[in-house]
């Protein structure tokens, strides 16, 4: 019987997107909900689906009043809680799933309360949820100039270009290394870092969740955080949308490859990886350094092992000898066509690895 907990049902209306909203025995889920929205609030987000409506469509669909549904959704929609879009005219809303989503569009309200809240989910139920469905919702994109010459057009000029197309860019601060900051274990890593294009910049500009700049400044951010060592990461899709400039300590995906062990392909797709010329090698240490999953090792060259390779090219950046180059990957898994076919990808990898857990080993196997 669904439940009639306002928070209880938005929580089990979440858990139905992609990436989902498990419960826990804690019920920390339920916290992070109350402290975002009132009882109100939580009640009409679970109305929404993820197509963006016009508040008409939503009232016909639900048969929920229209006077005053479209001011509450417009301010739902400025807190955070809600995706708004402009469309020839038109305001539209739709669903907001927790990440990318609530977690991300609630970077001005990140307190210590909250970030303590979202660090106990993550350790108990989101860090196994975001992995679930071994399908990467992130793809790396290398800055670095060092890549096979064989290739039509290098990954940061194909990147530049898509950067100059967009008719909208914002920046804002990330979330993830605001949120270890105030839990006092943050690192130096810069926070005004995280690139948005298009409608998801429109969302963060007019919401003042982040500030509009231009082509040339977002450039020049990707080059200093790669100069930083971060990793460059984008929605796992053809289309630019967004640019998380990631690092190991903070990022929730980053930490599940680089604290737990798990598999890159569970957060990040690598389209790419380093190769060593072993001849140029100085064994320097430089690249091993420089590699934010520990994928190289140094013996009598360096040695990259291309299971943790995220293609990222940060160590290609400090070959003293230039003895590293990207290559695309063989046996690389091209970005999805959009989110929505992603999505599709994530509920069914989520559902083929359940049920191989309830069922376990097969005879024979």
């Amino acid at each position: 019987m669904p439940s009639q907990d306002p928070y209880e049902k938005l929580r089990e209306f979440l858990d139905q997107l992609p990436l989902g909203y498990p419960r826990t025995e804690s019920g920390v889920e339920l916290k992070i909900l109350k402290k975002l929205f009132t009882e109100a609030e939580a009640e009409l987000a679970a109305l929404l689906i993820p197509v963006p409506e016009e508040a008409r469509q939503i009232s016909e669909r639900c048969g929920v009043s229209l006077p005053g549904l479209e001011e509450k959704l417009e301010s739902m929609s400025r807190k955070g809680l809600i995706f708004r879009v402009h469309r020839q005219g038109k305001t539209l809303y739709n669903t907001a799933p927790f990440m990318i989503g609530l977690y991300e569009y609630s970077v001005d309200k990140m307190d210590r309360e909250l970030a303590e809240l979202c660090r106990q989910y993550y350790e108990e139920a989101y860090q196994t949820e975001m992995g679930a469905s071994n399908i990467p919702g992130f793809k790396v994109i290398p800055v670095t100039q060092r890549v096979d010459a064989d290739l039509v057009l290098f990954p940061f000029e194909k990147l530049k270009e898509e950067v100059r197309a967009a008719r909208k860019i914002a920046v804002a601060e990330c979330v993830c290394r605001k949120e270890t900051r105030l839990l006092d274990h943050g690192c130096d890593y810069p926070r005004e870092t995280c690139l948005s294009f298009g409608t998801a910049a429109e969302y963060y500009i007019e919401n003042g969740m982040g500030r509009e700049i231009t082509a040339e400044e977002a450039i020049k951010i990707l080059e200093e955080t790669d100069q930083a060592g971060l990793v460059h990461a984008g929605a796992n899709t053809r289309h630019l949308a967004n640019i998380c400039n990631c690092c190991p300590c903070c990022c929730a995906s980053m930490k599940g490859m680089v604290t737990k062990g798990h598999q890159k392909e569970k957060y990040m797709n690598a389209l790419y990886e380093a190769v060593i010329d072993r001849e140029s090698c100085l064994a320097c240490e430089e690249c091993s350094t420089r590699c934010p999953v520990q994928a190289i090792v140094i013996e009598d060259s360096a040695v990259v092992n291309r299971d943790k390779c995220l293609g990222c090219g940060l160590c290609a950046g400090v070959c003293p000898s230039e003895a590293i180059t990207l290559h695309l990957r063989k046996d690389r898994q091209e970005p999805f066509k959009n989110t929505f076919e992603m999505g599709l990808a994530i509920l069914k990898g989520k559902k083929e690895n359940l049920a191989k857990k309830n069922n376990g080993p097969s005879l024979g196997s």
